[in-house]
């Protein structure tokens, strides 16, 4: 298999010039880019939210964490693999002109794409950032909010992404992350599949030990604000599946969820030594 990082950014550098040229909410599951996986199965419906921007709705997220993300005006907040750019400008309508909102994306065509929307809409404080979640190009202490929408799931290093996120908030600042997890054991074929890793499924973390790391990075209050399970449809599994194979899978009561889980950083100024750094 490719290495995973150039796998994600193929898949959707593909997802990107598709929407640009065809103006639709993406490639998958009308077209052949992404092979037969749709990689909108997971997404919620964003159309009644304030500050929504359908044309950076590219359907790829896989709940709507700046619902539950507490972001007040004023706030920095920093949104982790911000594709076209939909969860940004979502956050922006709550930090009002006096805030600030920066994505973060590993994709060139992504943050092109992301900076037509912002322009065509005279947005003035988002900016978006090429970069690694593993290494953000931001200083430390810089964020009152991280956000992500189905990404952490895709980085290889899921330990590094949440010391990353923990590193850049500042003292007494949050996250409210939407994933998908996993409860039970995916298939071997499915685990091994490019498709399945770039379409969110088969890079996903056990449940316990996504919350795990988050609890060991030393986050506190740490809460699941929202869980949903998601049934892939026989058809994609039958891709990758034999019907036996199927028929085990569905007996195994294996789980794929969406979760949306909210982690305060610690306030450092209650440390003997500083730490949060």
């Amino acid at each position: 298999m490719k290495d995973l990082k150039e796998i994600v950014k193929e898949k959707y550098t593909e997802i990107a010039h598709q929407s640009k040229q065809q103006n639709q909410s993406s490639c998958c599951g009308s077209g052949s880019c992404c092979s037969s996986v749709d990689y909108t199965i997971f997404s919620e419906n964003y159309n009644k939210i304030a500050g929504y921007v359908a044309d950076a709705d590219l359907g790829l997220g896989c709940g709507l964490p700046t619902e539950y993300a507490k972001i007040k005006k004023g706030d920095t907040v920093i949104d982790l693999g911000s594709g076209a750019g939909n969860d940004c400008f979502v956050a922006r309508s709550f930090v009002g002109e006096e805030g600030q909102v920066i994505g973060v994306d590993m994709t060139e065509a992504m943050i092109a794409l992301a900076n037509q929307n912002c322009e065509k809409h005279g947005f003035k404080n988002v900016q978006f950032r090429l970069g690694d979640i593993e290494n953000m190009p931001i200083g430390a202490n810089k964020a009152d909010v991280v956000i992500s929408n189905c990404v952490l799931n895709l980085v290889p290093d899921k330990k590094k992404a949440f010391a990353e996120i923990y590193r850049v908030l500042k003292s007494k600042g949050h996250f409210s992350i939407s994933d998908v997890v996993i409860v039970g054991t995916l298939p071997d074929p499915i685990k091994n599949a490019a498709e399945m890793y770039a379409g969110c499924v088969s890079g996903a973390l056990q449940k316990d030990q996504y919350m795990k790391y988050i609890f060991e990075q030393g986050f506190v209050n740490i809460q699941i604000q929202k869980e949903k399970e998601i049934i892939l449809p026989d058809e994609i599994l039958l891709d990758y599946l034999t019907e036996s194979e199927l028929v085990a899978f569905n007996k195994s009561k294996t789980g794929i969820f969406s979760i949306t889980v909210y982690g305060e950083k610690p306030d450092c100024g209650q440390c003997d030594t500083c730490t949060c750094m």
